[in-house]
């Protein structure tokens, strides 16, 4: 997808990614509840990182445990600039890592509804490459909803590595 066409199919990349260590709140969670879950996981990791004195390193993001059903194994939080110096969690909010290894990532443009169709599109491409999608997944979510209203605007990067 491009902003000047929202129809396309994005452009689909392999990438090598590095190991990322971030702080996140984990729960499962029915699927029409994942944007309470998100504005709480979002509000805990930031209060955490702050009372921590933890450098946040990058956008929110989610990540996906296993292939979301009605209810989906979620991670949401935020990258961080070193791995969190404290034992155990604070307010649910633990250490964790987005994890090094190859990838195909995708540009999503559009509201969160349409992502469906980028990951059908990355997994077509891993199809064609005769590659195996990981058992994980995650979006960094690269617009602000409360800051850019329309959601045909909205930027979502999604990452999924291969296994």
């Amino acid at each position: 997808m491009t902003e000047a066409n929202p129809e396309k199919t994005p452009e689909i990349k392999s990438t090598r990614l590095e190991e990322q260590p971030t702080a996140v709140l984990r729960e499962t969670v029915p699927m029409n509840a994942l944007k309470e879950f998100f504005g709480r996981a979002y509000q805990a990791v930031m209060a955490a990182a702050e009372q921590q004195q933890v450098q946040l390193a990058g956008p929110p993001f989610a990540l996906y445990h296993g292939m979301p059903t009605d209810v989906v194994d979620v991670e949401a939080g935020f990258p961080v600039a070193a791995p969190l110096p404290w034992p155990g969690d604070h307010g649910g909010v633990t250490a964790g890592s987005l994890p090094a290894g190859r990838a195909m990532e995708a540009m999503h443009v559009g509201p969160y509804e349409k992502l469906p169709e980028t990951y059908k599109a990355i997994t077509g491409k891993m199809q064609a490459a005769g590659l195996t999608p990981g058992n994980v997944m995650w979006e960094y979510y690269l617009t602000d909803p409360a800051a850019e209203p329309d959601p045909g605007a909205w930027k979502t990067l999604v990452v999924w590595p291969v296994a």
